[in-house]
């Protein structure tokens, strides 16, 4: 005796097919949530340490490929770190790269750069905060021409540009 599927049965596989992942990734969240409201409720720490910060930004390139920067002091799925990586955007020009960063609480003192012909590093340590970035740089600079400000918050570092070598013609004897 064969059994015909009615119409319903079909719509709700097509629907299962479609967010099943979703019920598993419902699950993980509520598990999570329920471990956590049982470490709140016996008096344990939520979170141990630091606060756990995550988040993205996505940018397209001058290449129109997209690039997704991570911030924050964790992942998804990492354990929280007490150094945080600050919310960056690499602004190229024509003659100069802008790298404006966000590095809220600290004094200017506390920031210290280095930069090399394609790297820009940034660290901050206080008492009470840390932020460390390494910056690929989209293209050659001049380390020695770096001007950084830093007001409200908000590091501004313009580094200029380093001349494009000419390709130079090689004759054959």
């Amino acid at each position: 005796m064969s059994v015909k599927r009615s119409d319903d049965d079909k719509r709700d596989k097509r629907w299962s097919d479609l967010f099943g992942s979703l019920d598993e990734e419902f699950e993980e969240m509520r598990e999570n949530m329920n471990r956590l409201m049982e470490r709140l409720m016996t008096g344990t720490p939520a979170f141990d340490g630091e606060p756990m910060t995550y988040g993205f930004s996505m940018k397209i390139d001058s290449n129109g490929k997209p690039r997704i920067q991570h911030f924050g002091n964790t992942r998804a799925e990492e354990e929280a770190t007490p150094t945080r990586e600050p919310l960056t955007d690499v602004i190229e020009e024509e003659d100069k790269v802008r790298v404006v960063m966000e590095l809220p609480g600290v004094r200017k003192d506390d920031i210290r750069l280095h930069a090399t012909a394609k790297v820009l590093d940034i660290d901050v340590e206080t008492e009470n905060r840390k932020f460390s970035k390494h910056l690929d740089l989209p293209c050659e600079v001049k380390g020695d021409s770096a001007r950084a400000t830093y007001k409200n918050g908000v590091l501004q570092i313009i580094l200029q540009k380093s001349p494009k070598k000419r390709k130079r013609e090689i004759k054959i004897e």
